[in-house]
């Protein structure tokens, strides 16, 4: 809930039992409501007065839109509207007469592929009127069976295929991914992720192969992939490789131009894996080499030059060491080849270019969605020292959270902004101040922070 919010709703809202969390700014609302959504399968919501400016309030519907997380957006001006609608999968205007319905379709129309965004504009007058309500279903409808001629043209492609790779996507969740570890086991098949889909298959199993990335040896050796809850939104433009047979299992239609699926499959995703167990049973096994596989995953694992400075690839990778199984991370840089996942949701990064600081509201999101987990969130010092402020948040909440910024130009602003939130940042440069940095911010009780000045 940002500054301002509509107070009446806001008030409305706490009425009825609902938990409501009051942060800093609108950008960061609407990221941790899409971060809730992307954890919990339901919609996240954000309530955002129009005083805290359309632009922050559209950098976070964007996020939430490029991320396929679905969001409501409630703000007091339904003139936002034409504003919002380049990054909001839809923009209503409410009235007291039908208020109850429209949201009732936003909630359904945010959750409908491709999730995302969707904005709900009214005025104070509105928000005092009496209304009817509206009963809603707020969690995803299961996906009708696959038909039978579908699997089996599907099992047919992947029986035919010499050297399959498995690539996993964001539409993974954890009930999909111990069928993923049955299906790459029993081809076997190697599996590449994209970064929101990392952990479906842990990251330290011999057939985890890290990202999909242009370039990576294992493509240019692969004569099917087979795409599972693989969005087009994750993949950069020329990563997909040309004149590889692919096949695209997921909740939605591929609908995209990133690749052509040779066989399309749109059903539960953990049921499909489950329904070709049977038809794939006499399948001959992929023609993989293990020993080749493993010499990749070596060279691919290989550890960053060591150096007299501290290296930002190293930062992510010492935070993992130091940190026990079941520790969330939020990055908003691109080093999630770093941090080793276990099982989905694990990483918390965004698509494409990060909206600035997402990692710190990220990680507030995450530790109010998993008690007892502890948080980080790493990311660029300039994007954190923007909302520094909900440092503040943490503290008030009680969230054991650390903040980690990786400086690369020196720069004061970060340590100076969370100091105005009432957090000191440690300084460190090195390997061995970091080590300690960390341990020390892990015994804190409350939010600690860390300025880590690295090399670039």
């Amino acid at each position: 809930m940002a500054p301002g919010a509509l107070p009446t709703l806001v008030e409305a809202v706490r009425a009825a039992g609902l938990e409501v969390v009051d942060v800093a700014g609108a950008t960061a609302a609407c990221i941790m409501a899409a971060v809730t959504a992307e954890l919990d399968d339901v919609p996240g919501a954000a309530v955002v007065s129009r005083a805290s400016g359309v632009t922050a309030i559209a950098d976070g519907a964007a996020h939430a839109t490029r991320d396929r997380a679905p969001l409501i957006v409630v703000s007091d001006d339904a003139a936002d509207g034409g504003l919002l609608e380049p990054v909001t999968k839809a923009s209503l205007a409410l009235d007291a007469a039908s208020a109850s319905h429209w949201t009732a379709h936003a909630v359904q129309l945010a959750m409908a592929p491709p999730r995302g965004a969707v904005h709900l504009g009214a005025g104070a007058a509105v928000m005092t009127a009496p209304t009817i309500p509206v009963a809603t279903s707020c969690r995803r409808p299961p996906l009708p069976p696959a038909p039978a001629e579908t699997l089996d043209e599907l099992a047919r492609v992947i029986a035919g295929a010499a050297r399959p790779v498995l690539v996993t996507g964001l539409g993974v969740d954890a009930d999909d991914a111990k069928w993923v570890r049955a299906l790459a086991e029993s081809l076997p098949a190697p599996v590449l992720a994209t970064p929101k889909g990392k952990g479906a298959l842990p990251d330290p199993h011999p057939l985890a192969l890290g990202l999909l990335a242009a370039g990576h040896p294992i493509l240019a050796r692969a004569d099917l992939l087979v795409a599972l809850g693989v969005d087009g939104v994750e993949i950069p433009p020329g990563v997909w490789p040309g004149g590889v047979t692919t096949a695209h299992v997921a909740r939605g239609a591929a609908g995209h131009e990133m690749y052509t699926a040779t066989s399309s499959v749109v059903a539960e995703i953990g049921l499909v894996i489950e329904e070709l167990a049977p038809r794939l049973k006499a399948r001959a096994a992929a023609d993989w080499d293990v020993a080749e596989l493993d010499r990749v995953k070596r060279t691919l694992a290989s550890p960053a030059v060591a150096g007299s400075g501290l290296a930002r690839r190293r930062v992510v990778e010492l935070a993992r060491e130091a940190t026990p199984a079941g520790t969330l991370a939020a990055l908003d840089v691109p080093l999630a080849h770093a941090w080793q996942s276990v099982a989905p949701r694990e990483l918390l990064i965004p698509n494409g270019v990060a909206t600035a600081g997402f990692a710190l509201p990220a990680a507030l999101a995450a530790a109010l969605a998993r008690p007892g987990r502890r948080v980080l969130a790493v990311g660029a010092a300039a994007g954190l020292a923007a909302v520094a402020s909900e440092l503040g948040t943490a503290a008030r909440l009680g969230m054991p959270i650390i903040a980690i910024a990786l400086n690369q130009d020196g720069t004061s602003s970060w340590a100076a902004a969370a100091r105005a939130a009432g957090v000191a940042p440690v300084a460190c440069g090195d390997e061995a101040t970091f080590r300690a940095a960390l341990a020390s911010a892990w015994s804190a009780r409350g939010p600690a922070a860390i300025d880590a000045y690295v090399t670039r």
